[in-house]
This record gives C-alpha cells, structure tokens and sequence, in this order.
C-alpha cells in the first residue's frame, strides 16, 4: 500500500511542474530575418529557353520562435500564383524541414535542405510531380540572403538526364 501511495504521490508532483519546452536553437534565430514584408520580381520558365515575367509579395511572419510561414502572391507568366511556406528546423534531423502549397497544384511539398556555412545560402530539396510529364522528380529551392533587405529564391528541377533546369527565380527587396 505504501508503495502505490508512494507512485500517486510522485506521479502528482511530476504532473504539478510544467513539462520543460525545447529552447530555440541558432537555426531557429536564424529564420527570424526572413520575418517581413517584401516585394519580388523574377521570371519563370512555363517554357524551356522562354522566360515570361513574374511579381508579387510576400507576408513572412514568426510562429513562436521556431517556424516562418510565408504567404505568397503574384503573378507568374499571367497565372495568378498564392502559395504558403513554412520553413522550420528539426533539431533530430539536423535539417531545415518545410512544406509548400499553392493554388496550382494538389500536392504538398516537403522540404528537408541545410544552411551553408556562410550562413547566406539555404537549400531545400524536395520531391514531386514533374510539370513536364507528371513523373516523379526532384525539386531544389535556394533561398539565398543577399543582405538584410535582398533575398534571392531560385527553383530547379532534376531533368531526367540528370540536369538541374531553373524553373522559376526571383529577387525580394523588404518593404
């Protein structure tokens, strides 16, 4: 009988504290200056070797200490483009991990990418349907931060010779 006592006793102590919550780590801070209003400009490549012009805006903001989302509009190639971004990082993978939706498309990408070591460059790779041929293929968004104020966000695919082609690349200015 002590001993069941002495169980409630511990297990009502151990539910009275809060459970401790994971710190932020570096990675973490290291999201917060994509935070903010920006402006792009860039082009897309609908088709190989014909850019057309592509412009929005982008509304970044913190989910506590550990996530950005990013709301996405414009126009690419005269489509109206709206997509969110969450780019997070898991401290298990040691990975930056995300996703990404729009209102072109019904599959949800997933990220997994790294930082470079300069700290400027960070690569996300990710998996999908081709918009060649619908196959599966792999996809390589860089978000590369130029200054406080400029990023670049280039996006590739992997032909099926083995080829990286740009498919999309913009310039964002804060606002």
């Amino acid at each position: 009988m002590k001993t069941l006592a002495c169980l409630f006793l511990m297990s009502v102590v151990a539910y009275a504290q809060p459970p401790q919550l994971p710190a932020p780590t570096k990675e973490h801070e290291w999201l917060k200056q994509c935070a903010g209003e920006w402006t792009t400009t860039g082009e897309c490549f609908m088709e190989p070797g014909k850019p057309s012009k592509c412009s929005g805006t982008e509304s970044s903001k913190m989910l506590g200490d550990f996530w950005c989302i990013t709301n996405i509009n414009g126009n690419f190639g005269g489509m109206e483009m709206k997509g969110i971004m969450t780019i997070g990082y898991d401290p298990d993978k040691k990975q930056y991990v995300g996703t990404w939706v729009d209102n072109v498309c019904g599959h949800m990408w997933k990220y997994e990418g790294t930082l470079d070591a300069a700290g400027k460059v960070l690569t996300l790779n990710a998996e999908g349907p081709s918009p060649v041929n619908g196959k599966p293929a792999k996809f390589k968004d860089v978000m590369e931060l130029k200054d406080k104020d400029t990023k670049v966000f280039t996006s590739s695919m992997q032909g099926e010779d083995g080829k990286w082609i740009v498919i999309m690349s913009s310039e964002a200015k804060r606002k």
